[in-house]
């Protein structure tokens, strides 16, 4: 596998207006795509159209499951909302199954709080053990997001994730 590459796809978990999320999912793709031999592209679930009076594979956008069949692995960027993870996330990751098995994923907490997202990421685990995923050993928490960003999306507390 030498002169080929993997494709990490990132998953931006959120659709909310003034999402602090869209900052880290864009750091995230921009730390993937230094990396020699990862390809990756940024999902943001606005802008998957996607019905809810149904649910699962019935609902199948076939440009995210295209994207999910070719993908080697995927990192996902969940922001924590009143414990958990938001509906959309969950609604939209459930359209896919056979694309997902047996792929590693990556999960990345975001929170206003001092956690980071840990709940958020607790409570995907085993909604990723049943897609078929297999989630990697390390977890990504932002906590006090606000914080960490500029105006402009740029990393203010560089020692700490960049390290």
């Amino acid at each position: 596998m030498p002169n080929s590459s993997l494709f990490i796809p990132v998953i931006l978990g959120t659709s909310r207006q003034g999402r602090q999320s869209e900052h880290v999912a864009k750091f995230i793709v921009e730390q993937v795509a230094l990396r020699d031999r990862l390809e990756t592209e940024l999902i943001d679930i606005r802008n998957i159209a996607i019905a809810n009076d149904d649910a699962g594979e019935p609902l199948k956008d076939p440009q995210f499951s295209a994207t999910m069949e070719r993908a080697d692995g995927l990192i996902i960027v969940a922001p924590e909302y009143n414990h958990g993870y938001p509906g959309l996330l969950k609604h939209i990751l459930d359209t896919c199954l056979k694309e997902y098995i047996h792929k590693a994923v990556g999960l990345c907490g975001v929170s206003a709080g001092p956690f980071g997202g840990t709940r958020v990421i607790q409570n995907l685990l085993p909604v990723m053990r049943e897609l078929g995923l297999m989630t990697i050993f390390y977890d990504l928490n932002f906590s006090n997001v606000q914080k960490l960003f500029d105006e402009s999306g740029n990393l203010i507390d560089k020692p700490t994730y960049m390290g």
